[in-house]
């Protein structure tokens, strides 16, 4: 029986992951830095990891493992994490696991990347897997770091790399989101016509348990998205009706946004704002992945779900 190792377990995407993959019958070993709010259901193995930031022994973690899906990490929070944070934990400890898996024997090892070892927060152009990596901060550069060296390790891997993931219980950006969309007020962003791609939660999993039934890892890469961008200002319109809010966008033209950000010195937020980032999942598709989710219909899912 195939046992799965999945780090950053009860974190957002990790706890949705193990729970689905022990519905179906996968073995998991689910680890973790400390004893999760809700506890894990019957049957799953758990394993109490150290900060990643310090070199251990992975040995216990690893044995009789066949595959990992490596999450845990820092997450892209902002400016207060120190850089080399970024290195010790995304880099040097995905290097160090690798390693290990290698010398454990682990067939399969998924490494949970980002769009961001691929690029800034906009791009000018659809990426695709035949772009050169180009980050444009510590966050991504730790994920190209770790790719390079998962590819060095000699360990079986794949390699995804995410866009943004929205899904009940999501943090960061999205979250904030969905605060600022639920409200009354009018708000100023129905001329912000830039096109975004997102991630259901739902899809990731469905992309990761796909990669994970191969009989043979093929040391790939893949960039994973909903098939359909959606403009911002659709999003944040969606998150407002499924809220129980009217539509209320008004026309502020985007120049207002980027002068104003850019002379506040905040040009990273006008990217994310009023920037275009599209990530085609064709190469994933291609591969047998199908998507359940469509990004409007899982927004509105999602906001009704965490309605405040």
């Amino acid at each position: 029986m195939t046992r799965v190792l999945v780090t950053g377990a009860t974190g957002f995407v990790g706890r949705a992951l193990v729970d689905s993959l022990h519905g179906k019958g996968v073995t998991v070993r689910a680890a973790v830095r400390r004893p999760p709010h809700t506890a894990f259901d019957h049957g799953i193995e758990v394993v109490t990891l150290p900060d990643l930031a310090q070199p251990f022994d992975w040995r216990a973690a690893l044995a009789n493992v066949d595959a990992i899906v490596h999450l845990a990490g820092i997450a892209h929070i902002g400016s207060d994490v120190p850089d080399e944070a970024y290195d010790r934990i995304n880099h040097a400890a995905t290097a160090r696991l690798a390693m290990a898996a290698r010398q454990a024997g682990v067939r399969h090892f998924i490494f949970m990347s980002s769009v961001r070892a691929q690029s800034g927060p906009a791009a000018e152009h659809i990426l695709t897997e035949a772009d050169e990596p180009r980050p444009t901060d510590a966050y991504g550069r730790s994920k190209r770091d770790a790719e390079l060296a998962l590819r060095c390790s000699g360990v079986p891997y794949t390699i995804l790399r995410p866009v943004v993931v929205y899904g009940h219980g999501v943090k960061g950006n999205i979250a904030s989101l969905m605060r600022l969309a639920a409200t009354p007020w009018p708000l100023p962003f129905g001329a912000l016509a830039n096109r975004r791609s997102l991630l259901a939660l739902d899809n990731l999993i469905g992309a990761v348990e796909l990669l994970l039934a191969r009989p043979a890892a093929p040391n790939d890469l893949y960039l994973v998205a909903d098939p359909h961008p959606v403009s911002f200002s659709d999003i944040v319109a969606t998150l407002r009706e499924a809220q129980g809010f009217r539509r209320r966008l008004v026309g502020i033209p985007p120049a207002f946004f980027r002068i104003a950000l850019t002379t506040m010195g905040r040009p990273d937020a006008w990217e994310r704002l009023g920037g275009s980032l599209v990530a085609s999942p064709a190469r994933l598709i291609a591969a047998g992945w199908q998507p359940q989710v469509e990004t409007l219909a899982g927004l509105a899912a999602m906001a009704r779900a965490g309605k405040l």
